[in-house]
């Protein structure tokens, strides 16, 4: 993490932990680590939400996308960018069902070239993903609800 924002790990966590004071974030300890989550209740989180799409390039494709492939509940960011990294590919998880697959693997051909990022994608039911959710340890960063 030092690397990848230019700061050593004490100017790191001063950081995060005003994040976490006025109520930004939220974190938790797992051994001798601490893991810190955006608070989804924060009043400012819809405004982080729709900056973090911008600034993936995904906040209009998202909404386009959305209305025409089918009955889709909702998209999460996963991997890295969903930690805040950059990363050369896009990870979503969509819920819905029947999902236009042919379609979405179109436009997200499309996309890649706009974004300048390969986009991978995996199709959870909404059953599926609440399991899912009970196994996976990956962070999900919901972009479209």
């Amino acid at each position: 993490m030092e690397q990848e924002f230019g700061e050593g790990t004490n100017a790191i966590r001063l950081e995060l932990n005003k994040f976490e004071k006025v109520g930004l974030l939220m974190s938790f300890g797992q051994g001798n680590k601490r893991f810190f989550k955006a608070n989804i209740a924060h009043p400012m989180f819809n405004d982080l939400q729709s900056m973090m799409r911008k600034y993936v390039g995904l906040d209009t494709i998202v909404e386009n996308v959305a209305r025409k492939l089918g009955n889709l509940n909702a998209v999460y960011i996963t991997g890295k960018i969903a930690n805040g990294l950059q990363s050369a590919i896009v990870e979503l998880v969509l819920v819905g069902v029947d999902i236009d697959k042919s379609y979405l693997s179109k436009l997200c051909e499309r996309a890649e070239t706009v974004i300048d990022k390969k986009i991978s994608y995996v199709i959870f039911t909404p059953i599926e993903f609440e399991s899912y959710k009970k196994t996976t340890d990956r962070e999900l960063f919901l972009i479209y609800n």
